[in-house]
């Protein structure tokens, strides 16, 4: 486990890293990649869309143009008021302070379920990709968007020495852990660097 996937790290991190993360945070993630992201989704004006670890609101941006009905939840307090200063406290968008991996949601409560570069601090993605697949209705989309793994093995030693990176591979084995079947992979990224992340979108197997 890398040394950022516990909580409290975590949340140490994001009070610093929230004072420069929209500064940095194109570099690695912009919005070409997450409006390619959003194009691969069903949305729908008056959909109810949970945005699983918001951050500073980057995401949910995006989400906004699709649907007024966006909620955010982050753990981190600081990213939060980052969020809070973007677009409001409660309107156009309810937010949460709460963990992904135990949501403070009742059982089918979203259309479709968003997480962006939020897993990979996860301490067990599996207990939380299973508690979106929970909140998600019948017939609704979850989609989850994380590093890459990196192509070379010393690079791929780095990277898991601090956070979460996974393949495709590995991404197929949590979210079927989390009881997904109908599961797709892409690969996204700046062009200096287009397969940077992993976007999975999957389906509650109910609804095949």
């Amino acid at each position: 486990m890398g040394i950022l996937e516990d909580k409290s790290r975590a949340r140490l991190f994001y009070k610093y890293l929230s004072k420069v993360y929209d500064t940095i945070n194109p570099f690695i993630w912009n919005e070409e990649m997450r409006d390619q992201a959003l194009s691969m989704l069903d949305i729908e004006e008056g959909d109810r869309v949970l945005d699983v670890g918001c951050g500073t609101g980057f995401a949910t941006e995006g989400l906004l143009e699709h649907t007024q009905n966006v909620h955010g939840l982050d753990q981190s307090v600081h990213q939060l008021e980052k969020a809070w200063d973007k677009l409001g406290k409660h309107d156009p968008v309810s937010f949460y302070r709460g963990d992904a991996e135990r949501l403070p949601f009742e059982d089918d409560s979203f259309d479709v379920v968003w997480s962006s570069g939020s897993i990979e601090y996860w301490p067990n993605p599996v207990a939380a990709l299973r508690d979106m697949r929970r909140v998600v209705k019948p017939g609704g989309q979850v989609l989850v968007v994380g590093p890459n793994n990196p192509k070379t093995p010393v690079m791929r030693s780095v990277a898991d020495a601090i956070m979460l990176f996974y393949d495709a591979e590995e991404a197929d084995r949590m979210f079927r852990e989390a009881g997904y079947t109908d599961i797709h992979h892409y690969e996204t990224g700046p062009s200096y660097n287009p397969d940077v992340a992993l976007v999975t979108i999957a389906r509650d197997p109910e609804d095949e």
